[in-house]
């Protein structure tokens, strides 16, 4: 909420006045001051904006931070190193095991678009402590051979991505990196869906299906599997439909209880949703519809009722989604 963020957003005030003096924290009450809202052109509430060298112009947008801790990360990042540089593996081991996700650069040498991207991305992402190396022997500790991004989860390597040079873009690795702060495959409730809609993935798979049915251990397998796969470009989410309170997004997707278990594809930016077309939740199918979905050729699944056979009889037509199209265009 609003009044929750205000008071994080106050205590990291508190925190930066002794640690960096010259950043200043502000809040503005938009409802009275329409000039600076049509200037700013802010749409939700809150937004916090983080303005650079006296200048009113391009501020940074601060989006998806909620606590203290993580402001101070965010500001700090933004005004002087985002990284730490790392010279020996007790270094490195101690940012791995200081908190649950750690995010570690293993580099050749420290100057090129690679490294940039990696010190860019650590900007966006402070919710997770970032150290860099390139150190032969700490590379050869973790048996590191080419240019990595490792993600760290309690200590364990849980992600190796490659990074070749000027390949990877800031928003891709962000995307990756964030989806760890989720499970694999996430589950719907009310905690959850904030943390899902922070991570800035606006593809959303979603399975339908009762969890204490005989055949979910199976199915849910198979979510997990191509989870893995599509790891950073579609979130995987479950929803129970044994849980009455998911009533509201049965209804959004048109789910009905005799259709389940049910797939769909839901794009965050354009809302538009898809069906998967096949009706097993297998590995298989599930792999040909993100990827028919990520290639732009997955149909766009439009809501609509069956057209009634009786449709033309009278002079008034009845149009539905499925005849709307064919008889009025």
């Amino acid at each position: 909420s609003s009044q929750n963020l205000s008071e994080e957003f106050a205590e990291a005030a508190r925190q930066l006045k002794k640690e960096a003096p010259r950043i200043q924290f502000g809040k503005i009450d938009v409802t009275h001051q329409h000039e600076l809202r049509k200037e700013f052109n802010i749409q939700a509430f809150p937004t916090v904006k983080f303005f650079v060298n006296g200048s009113r112009e391009d501020p940074i947008d601060c989006k998806g931070v909620r606590k203290a801790s993580t402001f101070v990360t965010w500001v700090k990042r933004r005004t002087g190193p985002s990284t730490v540089l790392i010279n020996s593996t007790d270094q490195a081991e101690a940012i791995i095991k200081a908190d649950d996700l750690a995010v570690i650069g293993f580099f050749r040498e420290l100057h090129n678009d690679s490294v940039e991207v990696f010190c860019e991305t650590a900007r966006d992402v402070p919710e997770m402590p970032f150290g860099m190396t390139a150190s032969e022997e700490v590379c050869a500790d973790y048996g590191i051979q080419r240019s990595s991004l490792v993600v760290f989860k309690k200590g364990k390597p849980v992600h190796n991505e490659v990074l070749e040079d000027g390949r990877q873009n800031k928003l891709d690795l962000t995307r990756l990196i964030k989806t760890f702060t989720l499970d694999l495959v996430t589950e719907y409730n009310i905690e959850t869906s904030v943390k899902i809609f922070d991570v800035p993935v606006e593809n959303h798979i979603l399975l339908f299906t009762p969890t204490n049915s005989e055949t979910f251990n199976e199915i849910y397998e198979n979510y997990q599997s191509a989870a893995a796969e599509f790891r950073g470009k579609i979130l995987f989410v479950l929803v129970d439909t044994d849980e009455s309170r998911n009533g509201r997004i049965f209804e959004y997707f048109r789910v009905r209880d005799i259709d389940v278990p049910a797939v769909r594809i839901l794009n965050l930016s354009s809302d538009a949703r898809y069906k998967m077309p096949a009706d097993e939740v297998t590995v298989h199918n599930l792999r040909e519809f993100c990827q028919s979905y990520l290639r732009g050729q997955a149909k766009q699944h439009l809501s609509s009722e069956e057209i009634p056979q009786d449709w033309d009889k009278m002079p008034v037509k009845v149009l539905v989604g499925k005849n709307f199209n064919s008889i009025i265009f």
